[in-house]
């Protein structure tokens, strides 16, 4: 009774946000004008509120499309960078300077036009707010003339090319403490209303110079899972973002899409043994996961493919780098799992052994035990922790899985393992959680893992002067024959899964070819939202 109840409950608060959001109809030709509506109009529940609004230059767009602005470069859907406002751009010899010549008569939404004049102040500003947005590599941004903006680096970093492709410019003319609220761009949607956590309504942008979006008017509706789930079973939205769980009930009018991502889960092991303390006098390091046996056999150990059946209902792909499938990912570093008696084997040669015949391998006086943690109210991290540490037991090693808060995980989360998730389309991402630089920085790289080759790989990429060249460099970072950040390398994690995107979606709704999704965050389904069409 409780769940008709909510599931009523939920229907009429949505019927009453798509009645207060529709053009009023004529009587006399209502059902023309229905069919007319459907195949201009699209709702959709594809994720959370952006709480902090709609302004690029504090971090708007950066997991999936601006919508409102557009950027100077972009990733097609194979994720290779293609131009956008940018007619072409090159790179100094040294690395340095960046020249970019943009697009003749394009115009913001307003009517004004964009020039290299709004270029430098989007990246100014985005540099002076010190947010999310991280341009500190950036010494200046010139304006050579109306179509020409030059980039000055401080030193060469080839994954500044990332910050031109998420980066949406914002009009210099425009531009308030409320722009967030009210966004002026170039991109191929304007806003049209915004009921702060309940919708937000944006129409094309007659102004937009790209492909045109085959629906006049989206709505979306900011509904938890539960309720984005109850929506489409009432038919009440187009697309909605499921979670595994519900994967499995059929809804009439509905497919399920089910989009691959990089999305990653995994254990990041305290690398170092313990004895050290951070600044704010948190120990560091762990004697037992500072065994390279311990690590590698739990790695080999692990049945990814059971996690997958057995936590996302089947939807996920097992995990063995933080960058899986993308453009900078090396091949080599899948390993055989589930390997229970290599991982045995490997622990004998080691010198492990249950000498007490507890059920727990000991060597020496190090006894094979820790606390792996996860924030308590993340079910699939909790689902995720409990497994594996099952599939550990018929080894002899004893995980203790411990549920907590980010603040008590904060205090703990240098001398245990943690269960946490990355993944994104910047290769940087890779540089700050492995570097030995960033080793105790913020969430980064929390396990103070260093290899001296692997940094030297990191440093040639970020120098590179070309993506391609880059990518030689990240790759060969995680495994180069001999050694790596990877499981065949070091170690250092036991990357577990990447989390597959479920979305319900019109049987008659066309979202085109998804690329593959970084983690959770923003609407990253929406990249190639000019792309959707009715296929009826």
């Amino acid at each position: 009774m409780k769940k008709k109840q909510f599931l009523f409950t939920v229907v009429c608060f949505i019927f009453c946000i798509i009645l207060t959001s529709c053009s009023q109809k004529s009587t006399d030709n209502k059902d023309e004008a229905q069919t007319n509506e459907k195949k201009e109009d699209l709702i959709l529940a594809v994720g959370n509120e952006p709480e902090a609004g709609f302004d690029p230059t504090t971090g708007w767009g950066r997991y999936g499309s601006p919508l409102f602005q557009s950027t100077l470069l972009k990733r097609d859907n194979n994720l290779k960078i293609v131009n956008d406002l940018a007619e072409n751009y090159e790179v100094s010899e040294d690395g340095k300077i960046w020249t970019v010549v943009l697009r003749k008569e394009v115009k913001f939404s307003d009517g004004k036009p964009l020039t290299a004049a709004d270029v430098k102040f989007t990246f100014e500003t985005a540099l002076n707010n010190g947010s999310v947005v991280d341009l500190n590599i950036m010494e200046k941004v010139e304006a050579a003339d109306n179509f020409t903006v030059k980039f000055t680096l401080k030193e060469p970093q080839s994954t500044f090319i990332n910050n031109l492709v998420a980066t949406g410019i914002v009009p210099k003319h425009a531009y308030s403490k409320d722009y967030a609220q009210n966004p002026v761009g170039s991109g191929p949607f304007e806003l049209v209303q915004w009921d702060k956590g309940q919708q937000l309504i944006v129409k094309e942008n007659p102004e937009y110079y790209g492909e045109k979006s085959n629906f006049k008017k989206v709505t979306f509706l900011f509904l938890n899972e539960d309720a984005a789930f109850a929506a489409a079973k009432a038919n009440q939205v187009d697309v909605a973002y499921i979670p595994a769980s519900f994967s499995k009930q059929k809804v009439d009018g509905m497919k399920l899409e089910d989009v691959k991502t990089v999305d990653n889960r995994g254990i990041i092991f305290p690398y170092v043994k313990s004895g050290d303390k951070t600044e704010a006098g948190h120990p560091i390091g762990n004697d037992v996961t500072a065994e390279p046996s311990i690590r590698y056999a739990i790695n080999i150990a692990i049945d990814r493919k059971m996690l997958i059946d057995g936590v996302l209902e089947g939807y996920g792909t097992p995990a063995y780098t933080s960058v899986d499938s993308l453009p900078w990912w090396n091949s080599e570093t899948v390993i055989k799992d589930g390997d229970l008696e290599g991982a045995k084997k490997l622990l004998k040669d080691a010198g492990w052994k249950d000498t007490d015949k507890d059920g727990i391998l000991e060597k020496g006086s190090l006894k094979a035990e820790f606390t792996l943690l996860y924030p308590a109210d993340d079910t699939i991290r909790q689902s995720l922790a409990i497994s594996v540490a099952d599939m550990m037991k018929p080894l002899g090693i004893d995980i203790k899985v411990e549920g907590g808060s980010w603040d008590t995980i904060e205090k703990k989360m240098y001398s245990n393992a943690v269960l946490m998730g990355w993944g994104s389309h910047d290769p940087l991402e890779m540089y700050n959680i492995y570097s030995g630089e960033n080793a105790g920085v913020e969430y980064y790289n929390i396990g103070f893992y260093k290899n001296e080759t692997v940094d030297q790989y990191f440093e040639k990429a970020l120098k590179a002067t070309n993506e391609e060249e880059a990518n030689e460099y990240w790759k060969k970072a995680q495994w180069d024959g001999k050694t790596g950040l990877s499981v065949k390398g070091d170690a250092p994690w036991a990357w577990l899964v990447n989390i597959d995107h479920l979305y319900l979606v019109n049987e008659k709704l066309d979202i085109g070819k998804q690329r593959i999704h970084p983690h959770g965050h923003g609407w990253p389904v929406t990249d190639n939202l000019v792309e959707w069409k009715w296929t009826e």
